[in-house]
C-alpha cells in the first residue's frame, strides 16, 4: 500500500485546529469543574440538574484529554462527537435559534477535519477507494 506524504503546512494546520478545539473544550471543563455560576445557570436553563455539572465536566475532560493524545485522538473525537450530538439535541428540544443548533455541528466537522488532514488511514476509510 502506497502512503502519501502530508505537507508540513497541512500537518501544522491540523494541529492548530486541534489545539483550538482543545482550548475551547477546556474552557467548558474549567467552568463545569469549578462550578462556575454561569455554567450552573446555563446548565439548569437547559434542563440539567445542578449536581450533574461536575460529572459533565469530568466526562468532557476525559474526552478532551483523549482527543489531545495522538494515540487516542480517534477515540477522543468519537467521545467529543457524542458530546456535541447531545448539545445539538438539547438545542433542538429547546427550540433554540438555528445558529445554536449548527454551531456544535460545525465544531464536530472541525474536530474530525483536523484529524483527517493528517491521518491517511482516516482519509482511506472515508474515501471510495
Amino acid at each position: 500500500m502506497e502512503t502519501k506524504k502530508t505537507s508540513k503546512a497541512i500537518v501544522w494546520t491540523s494541529y492548530i485546529l486541534q489545539g483550538i478545539i482543545v482550548l475551547m473544550f477546556l474552557m467548558g471543563v474549567f467552568m463545569n469543574l469549578s462550578q462556575n455560576e454561569e455554567a450552573i445557570k446555563g446548565g439548569i436553563e437547559m434542563g440539567y440538574p445542578k449536581e450533574a455539572m461536575l460529572y459533565l465536566g469530568i466526562v468532557q475532560l476525559i474526552a478532551v484529554i483523549l482527543y489531545a493524545i495522538p494515540r487516542t485522538v480517534i477515540f477522543g473525537a468519537i467521545l467529543i462527537t457524542g458530546w456535541l450530538s447531545g448539545a445539538v439535541a438539547t438545542h433542538v428540544i429547546h427550540r433554540d435559534p438555528l445558529f445554536n443548533i449548527l454551531f456544535p455541528v460545525i465544531f464536530g466537522i472541525i474536530v474530525w477535519g483536523s484529524i483527517w488532514l493528517r491521518n491517511e488511514k482516516l482519509k482511506a476509510l472515508l474515501s471510495n477507494k
